[in-house]
C-alpha cells in the first residue's frame, strides 16, 4: 500500500489550510497512494488560539476535508481540533475517506520544555485504528511518540503501522530526538511508523511548536526509509504487512514481553 506524507506549514487560517489539504491529497492520488498524511495542527497552526476554531467531526472544516478525501479516493489523515466538555479542546487526528470518518484524540500532552498543553487541551483516552486496503493502521500524534506503550498497543490491536502527525518544537537536539524517537517507537512495535510534520517556518518568537520538517518513515527494524528536509513537500512510500510479519519472527519483542 501507497502512503503518502505531506508536510506542510499550516496558516492560522483553517479555510486557507483547506487549500494545503486539497493540493496535497491530490498530489498523492496522483502519485498512487491510498493514504495521504497531514501533519498535527494541519486545521490551524499552534499560533492563533484553538478554542475559537474548534469544531466537531461532522462541523464545516472536517466535513470539507471529506469531501476532499471522496473526491480523490484517499483516506486523509489530518490533525484539527475539537471541543472538549470542559471548555478546553482535544487534539484530534482526523482520519476521513474510503468509508471511514473518525477522529483520534490525542493520549499524551506535552507539558515539556516549558510548554504546557494541557492548559487548553485535554487529554484523550483510547487508542484508534483504521483500515486501508486491507491493512490495519494506527494513529498517533506528535508527543506520543515518546510512548512506547501506544505503539505497542497499536500493534497488538493489529497495527502493522502507524501514521503520526506531529508540530514538532525546534531546539537544540529536538530534529535528533525526532529522528531517534521515530525509529525506536518502529522497533518497540516492530512497525512501520509514518511520521509527518509541520515543516520549518523559519525564526520564531517564544516556545510554541510549529514545526522542523523531516518527516519521517521508519521500517519495522528501525531503519529510515524515507524523509523530507525541513521546506514543504510530499514523499511517498509503499508499506506492506509482510515485511512487518517477517520482522516479528526475527526480532519478536512484543511475544516476549514479561511486564
Amino acid at each position: 500500500m501507497r502512503v503518502a506524507l505531506c508536510q506542510i506549514s499550516s496558516t492560522p487560517d483553517p479555510a486557507a489550510n483547506l487549500d494545503l489539504v486539497r493540493a496535497g491529497a491530490r498530489d498523492a492520488a496522483d502519485r498512487g497512494a491510498a493514504v495521504a498524511l497531514f501533519p498535527e495542527a494541519t486545521m490551524a497552526s499552534f499560533s492563533v488560539p484553538l478554542g475559537p476554531l474548534a469544531e466537531p467531526l461532522d462541523g464545516p472544516w472536517a466535513s470539507a476535508v471529506r469531501e476532499i478525501a471522496e473526491e480523490t479516493g484517499v483516506l486523509v489523515v489530518a490533525g484539527m481540533f475539537t471541543p472538549a466538555e470542559d471548555g478546553r479542546v482535544y487534539n484530534t487526528l482526523l482520519a476521513t475517506g474510503r468509508g471511514q470518518h473518525v477522529g483520534y484524540r490525542k493520549i499524551h500532552l506535552f507539558d515539556a520544555f516549558g510548554f504546557a498543553e494541557s492548559r487548553t487541551v485535554a487529554a484523550g483516552s483510547s487508542p484508534v485504528t483504521v483500515t486501508v486496503d486491507g491493512l490495519t493502521l494506527g494513529l498517533a500524534t506528535c508527543y506520543d511518540v515518546r510512548f512506547p506503550e501506544l505503539f505497542r498497543a497499536l500493534a497488538d490491536a493489529g497495527a502493522v503501522g502507524v501514521l503520526l502527525g506531529a508540530s514538532w518544537g525546534a531546539g537544540p537536539g529536538k530534529r535528533e530526538q525526532w529522528e531517534l524517537l521515530v525509529r525506536a517507537r518502529a522497533l518497540d512495535s516492530t512497525s512501520w511508523v509514518l511520521a509527518a510534520g509541520q515543516a520549518d517556518p523559519g525564526p520564531v518568537a517564544g516556545n510554541t511548536p510549529l514545526g522542523i520538517g523531516y518527516s519521517t518513515v521508519a521500517g519495522p527494524k528501525g531503519e529510515v526509509v524515507a524523509q523530507l528536509a525541513g521546506a514543504p513537500g510530499v514523499v511517498v512510500v509503499d508499506i506492506d504487512a509482510e515485511t512487518v510479519e517477517e520482522t516479528r519472527k526475527v526480532i519478536p519483542v512484543l511475544a516476549n514481553r514479561r511486564l
